[in-house]
């Protein structure tokens, strides 16, 4: 695989992350660089290391990987797209401070990141059937677009905030389940 073809395959990867962190962003109280770069370097890491990941189970046990990863991606995405919500509901006076709390807590990426990666394990997969290919190379590549392309979102996130601040935790959290339809509707009737 080319180096043009494997920047559109990495774009591709990073389109579900910059839906997700363009959501995270709307409902940042306080954008700040570090939250642009902490969203991205999870995003990026997973990224990175889900292809490998894939690459090397890819002899082994591709079939079954492939037979859920999308089940795994949906649930992650619905359970905390579901909270984000309810909690919209609940909680219209949380302070600032819990908000980003909540946005930035290891868990709170940690899901996100692995929930939005999962296609980058079958991608890993697909490359470990691909003679010649650089894995280290290609999952640099797919790790620094994601990385980019997180960051954006969250920057634009909060630059677009202000329209959407009373309702960015209910548009964050619909937005996140509907990522987790569009993987889930992808995987079951398109072979994903």
């Amino acid at each position: 695989m080319g180096f043009i073809e494997l920047f559109f395959v990495a774009v591709s990867l990073a389109m579900d992350a910059f839906a997700v962190s363009v959501s995270n962003g709307l409902m940042l109280p306080k954008i700040k660089i570090k939250h642009a770069v902490i969203f991205g370097g999870f995003f990026g890491f997973f990224q990175f290391i889900m292809p490998l990941i894939g690459y090397a189970l890819a002899s082994r046990f591709s079939q079954y990987i492939v037979s859920f990863d999308h089940w795994i991606a949906f649930l992650l995405l619905a359970i905390i797209g579901g909270g984000m919500i309810k909690d919209s509901f609940e909680q219209n006076e949380a302070s600032a401070e819990q908000t980003e709390s909540k946005i930035m807590s290891f868990g709170n990426l940690t899901s996100l990141a692995i929930a939005t990666s999962i296609d980058a394990l079958a991608v890993g997969v697909t490359l470990a059937l691909m003679p010649g290919t650089n894995i280290w190379f290609s999952c640099f590549v797919i790790g620094i677009v994601a990385f980019v392309i997180s960051y954006i979102g969250v920057m634009l996130g909060k630059k677009i905030s202000g329209v959407f601040q009373s309702y960015a935790a209910r548009i964050g959290g619909c937005v996140l389940i509907i990522i987790g339809i569009k993987i889930l509707i992808e995987h079951i009737f398109f072979g994903g």
